[in-house]
């Protein structure tokens, strides 16, 4: 019998280009990889033990003689890479708005966040986040304007530092924007960024909004929720599907922070799905890889805590390989691995074509209906 689905996806998880990556500018690229050689080697023996060195080569990572479930790898057939467009395929809708901006923001976009902040803006380029924070830090400060750029693709990205604007302004502000914004089809969602630091040395603060234009179609979430399941969202899931389908939403702003969070939601949810979206740094291949460690060794606290009926699952949304200039997700393959009491072990689930996979396996597994598209493997992971 099964209550309570686990679902984790981890931002940037990727272990190797798609078959399409090169049309993507993104042929060689490798997160997994990237970050191992950065570091010095990576050790994640949790992920290890269910199955990682099965789906993906590294020095110093082994094929476990029996993996602690089932293994696999999802893919993506949905248009443009990004947070968006891989929860949502995921969940079973594919995105078909191509990837574009790749002159920078336009000026209509500049227009609008400035009407609605209230502040002139300045960046408006193709760039990383730690490129426009060293570069444009110090005028920021300085002159109130607000830092803004794109990743060349489907995110509009809006920094400013607390002593500029507040947190709440901030995110008021872009919603406001997004309004206007959604309707002219420039982008899926603007990202409201709080910052912290000094000059040329800002970074990141908590309390990140993302303003994401709704799914065209109905999701995983839609249908679990029409079947009367509980579902919980952790971190940025809220944001990523504007709270549709969702029974609560709770915030986290670090992986740790995410982990954790569902760990201690394990004793109010008796049934239905936990959806947990792990946020990785973006900007730094140490601080990623640490946290990456992080969360390896937070699984130990949560599979001890799993009970019979419960299924855990871990997969990616897209791949990120911070060895490339503007730190962008990049077309790749993710991890996928099943586990939990008595689901099976070492079962390989091979390589899905499409992560709807996933979407549809879930639904499976709640008896709650069918996606649009999607092959369920549910009849290979129940537990027995």
């Amino acid at each position: 019998m099964m209550n309570r689905v686990l679902l984790f996806v981890l931002d940037g998880f990727g272990i190797g280009p798609l078959p399409d990556a090169a049309q993507y500018g993104d042929a060689n690229a490798h997160t997994l990889a990237a970050l191992a050689e950065a570091v010095g080697g990576i050790r994640l023996p949790n992920l290890e033990a269910l199955g990682l060195g099965w789906v993906v080569s590294l020095p110093g990572m082994s094929a476990t003689a029996e993996p602690q479930g089932c293994f696999g790898r999802l893919g993506f057939t949905g248009q443009g890479i990004d947070s968006v467009v891989g929860h949502w395929e995921i969940n079973g809708v594919l995105c078909s708005i191509p990837f574009h901006c790749t002159e920078g923001v336009p000026w209509q976009v500049t227009v609008a966040l400035e009407e609605a902040l209230g502040r002139k803006v300045m960046g408006q380029s193709v760039s990383s986040q730690s490129s426009m924070l060293k570069t444009l830090g110090t005028d920021h400060l300085a002159s109130g304007s607000l830092i803004v750029w794109t990743d060349g693709r489907n995110t509009c990205f809006v920094a400013a530092h607390e002593a500029v604007m507040s947190h709440d302004q901030l995110a008021r502000g872009c919603q406001e924007a997004w309004k206007k914004l959604k309707q002219q089809g420039m982008f899926l969602r603007v990202v409201a960024q709080p910052l912290a630091g000094e000059g040329g040395a800002l970074y990141v603060q908590r309390g990140r909004r993302e303003f994401v234009i709704e799914p065209p179609d109905l999701t995983m979430l839609d249908v679990l929720n029409r079947s009367g399941q509980i579902i919980i969202g952790v971190g940025k899931v809220g944001d990523v599907f504007s709270g549709r389908g969702l029974t609560r939403t709770v915030p986290a702003y670090a992986a740790e922070e995410a982990v954790e969070q569902a760990i201690g939601l394990l004793n109010k949810l008796p049934r239905g799905l936990l959806y947990v979206c792990v946020d990785l740094p973006t900007d730094d291949p140490s601080r990623a890889a640490a946290a990456l460690e992080a969360c390896d060794r937070a699984l130990s606290v949560l599979f001890d805590q799993l009970r019979v009926g419960d299924v855990v699952i871990i997969t990616g949304d897209h791949g990120r390989d911070l060895s490339r200039p503007l730190q962008r997700p990049t077309r790749e393959y993710v991890p996928l691995f099943v586990t939990g009491p008595k689901v099976p072990y070492g079962v390989d689930l091979g390589t899905r074509l499409t992560a709807a996979d996933l979407g549809q396996t879930i639904v499976d597994a709640f008896a709650a209906g069918r996606l649009a598209i999607g092959e369920s493997f549910w009849e290979v992971v129940q537990p027995g």
